[in-house]
């Protein structure tokens, strides 16, 4: 075994890596036009959300000495997005938007307007934009204006005096986000087509209006993305809830990290914007088209409104309900004190979930309800099932995380909402995220109590659960449902609590259980045994789970690795890492399952696979509240491997494979062969 230090790839860059692959779904022939220009718009966010957050970081490491992090890595990165940015807008204006035009739904700028679209939109300006908007003249009594976070804003250079008499050249507008980004224009202007303009447009043409008197010399659209990670010191604060909500008020005004405007702002109004955020050139990114790409799903929503069936869409996939393992008009508890239910979204409904909490509310017997909270969404019938239990008098315990970012708000108005109706709420533990997602049900059977839990990779979410590939399990197994129990009241009283006898929970286990297994594997490859690993999760950042990855590979263990996202390990390097493979997959749903299996030796004792709420990532590993737990039934466990697991290693569709510099290519199928989708095979066999 090596002593040094496997080399890792840069993990910024393998983060816009993953949304590379993300927009070349927005290339494919196959893949619907709408569905198309939504991952545009999905790129977008995620690049929005790497800018909020991982080049905020990035920016602060810079700042602090010794952090390893240069002036050159922040431009390196900083290159690369540049370089994603521009592809992604190219791809918009020369692929998409054409093709969608053939299909006739256009974006109608100004200099394509017929006179008739121009007096529409004439009127549509005064009538219901121009009234919300207020222009303003710098000058010493009016400094620039506070901007806040993503916001769409003009500024222009005008000529002339204002009333006063004074020659002031800058002004800002401010656009409100009350107004929506993209209007459809009447069917009888577009000559039969579907006719769209954007907001940007409709104000650029009418710009000159806001300045009777002026002339307007230049101008362009701008939009700052500010540091939105909410600094609030837990040991300092009596209420932490209290504090996130002050928070939340100035998060949309942090440190300003990028400048977006358009590619035909002339120099002297972006150095001007630079100067006033007090970013450097490299911060600075010009687009050819509208600053903010994500509200082109208002666009989405309403091309083909109305349609019961729409070629420029994906058809319509409609969960199914696991009828051989619940079967109708039973009591889940009874099926459940059988046998376990394996559920594998969203090729199955979540509804059984939300059916499960449902029975425990209306069943008279069922005494407790204890439930994490973490990505539930402002609106969620699971919240208001445990809103209705404790209003009938059961015991309810909700480990709300308030630190879900960008869900501190929605998370701190359920806590709200069950505290004003007698649940218990608590906030998990001070400096740990709880991000374990864990539901567990206390019911009174024949003079003795009962646990029944769900466990699951991912949130309560019935929205995402229809967009996310997940893994949960209903079980009345009376260790895990033990075990379930004693993190909750770890998370609730703070104590010391037995250790978990079937659970493997962050941050006390996981990572070591991982490690070991990784030993065990690496010792069996040794000694010429089977010697096998596979791991699916969404991220692998671990500098720690990469180096016990490394040895056992050059122990000789055959290793997959299913990584959606950002990857710091580098594969196929000889002597280290060659027997590693690692693959992306990117298609319909967004890969969300976090599956681990490890294989030692030749007994069924010599075998485990986990499923997990924890990517392997130090901060899920010793910063948050995390569960793993076995998958110990053989029909269960093989049904994971056969669904989360062989499919995606023979995907030849929508999977990349990673090679030892940190690029991604696409997996290609044999000559003659029919590409593989393991996505569309599950859609069939759940269909």
């Amino acid at each position: 075994m090596r002593d040094d230090a496997l080399p890792l790839l840069n993990r910024e860059r393998s983060i816009l890596q993953f949304n590379r692959r993300v927009l070349a779904q927005a290339r494919r022939a196959d893949v619907p036009l709408l569905e198309r220009l939504r991952y545009i718009t999905i790129v977008s966010s995620n690049i929005d959300e790497f800018f909020e957050v991982r080049v905020a970081d990035y920016i602060e490491a810079v700042r602090q000495p010794g952090s390893g992090v240069t002036h050159a890595d922040l431009a390196t990165v900083a290159g690369a997005a540049h370089e994603l940015i521009d592809e992604q807008y190219a791809v918009f204006n020369d692929l998409v938007m054409p093709a969608l035009a053939e299909h006739g739904i256009v974006v109608v700028n100004h200099a394509e307007r017929s006179e008739a679209q121009r007096e529409w939109v004439a009127e549509f300006f005064d009538a219901q934009v121009r009234p919300l908007l207020v222009p303003v003249s710098l000058d010493p009594s009016h400094p620039f204006p506070q901007v806040a976070n993503k916001s769409l804003n003009f500024i222009a250079q005008l000529d002339g005096r204002d009333a006063f008499g004074r020659d002031n050249q800058i002004a800002i507008v401010k656009v409100p986000r009350v107004l929506p980004r993209v209007i459809r224009l009447p069917l009888e202007l577009c000559g039969g087509r579907q006719g769209f303009v954007l907001l940007t447009s409709v104000i650029r043409a009418h710009l000159a209006e806001l300045f009777p008197g002026r002339t307007v010399q230049s101008f362009s659209q701008f939009r700052v993305t500010r540091d939105s990670d909410l600094e609030v010191d837990a040991d300092d604060v009596t209420n932490l809830r209290q504090a996130l909500r002050r928070g939340l008020t100035t998060r949309h005004y942090g440190q300003a990290i990028r400048l977006e405007v358009t590619n035909t702002c002339p120099d002297m109004l972006s150095r001007f914007l630079l100067h006033q955020f007090a970013l450097p050139d490299v911060a600075l990114y010009r687009v050819n088209g509208p600053v903010n790409l994500v509200r082109l799903n208002q666009l989405i929503d309403q091309a083909n409104a109305g349609l019961s069936s729409d070629p420029l869409r994906f058809p319509l996939f409609e969960p199914r309900w696991p009828i051989e393992a619940l079967g109708p008009g039973v009591s889940m508890f009874e099926q459940l004190a059988q046998r376990d239910v394996l559920l594998h979204h969203p090729f199955e409904s979540f509804e059984p979930v939300v059916q499960f909490l449902r029975e425990a509310v209306d069943d008279p017997d069922v005494l407790a309800i204890k439930q994490t909270i973490y990505r539930t969404g402002a609106q969620s019938v699971l919240g208001d099932l445990l809103i209705e239990a404790a209003r009938r008098g059961k015991e309810v315990l909700a480990v709300v995380e308030l630190k879900a970012r960008f869900d501190e708000e929605a998370n701190i108005n359920w806590a709200e909402r069950l505290e004003a109706v007698g649940a218990q709420v608590v906030y998990g533990i001070v400096g740990l995220k709880t991000h374990a997602k864990m539901l567990l049900v206390t019911r009174r059977e024949g003079g003795r109590l009962r646990r029944y839990a769900h466990l699951s990779t991912g949130n309560y979410n019935p929205k995402t659960a229809r967009m996310y590939t997940d893994m949960g399990c209903l079980t009345a197994d009376p260790g895990l449902t033990a075990d379930a129990d004693a993190v909750f009241l770890q998370l609730a009283s703070q104590t010391r609590v037995k250790a978990p006898q079937q659970l493997v929970t962050a941050p006390f286990l996981l990572h070591r259980r991982c490690m070991r297994h990784m030993r065990q594997v690496a010792d069996a490859a040794r000694a010429g045994k089977p010697a096998r690993i596979v791991v699916k999760v969404n991220a692998l950042t671990d500098p720690a789970l990469i180096q016990g990855l490394a040895v056992a590979s050059e122990a000789g263990a055959d290793i997959d690795l299913i990584i959606r996202g950002a990857c710091m390990l580098p594969p196929g390097l000889a002597g280290r890492t060659e027997n590693i493979r690692v693959r992306s997959v990117v298609g319909r749903f967004l890969e969300h399952t976090r599956v681990l299996y490890f294989r030692w030796g030749d007994e069924d004792d010599d075998e485990v696979l986990y499923l997990s709420s924890a990517d392997w990532m130090s901060r899920n590993m010793f910063r948050r509240i995390e569960v793993a737990w076995p998958v110990r039934d053989p029909v269960l466990r093989q049904r994971v491997i056969d669904e989360a697991l062989v499919p995606y290693l023979h995907d030849t569709l929508d999977a990349w494979a990673l090679d030892s510099e940190g690029r991604y290519r696409r997996v290609q199928s044999a000559p003659g062969a029919t590409p593989a989708s393991a996505q569309q095979a599950l859609m069939q066999r759940y269909a």
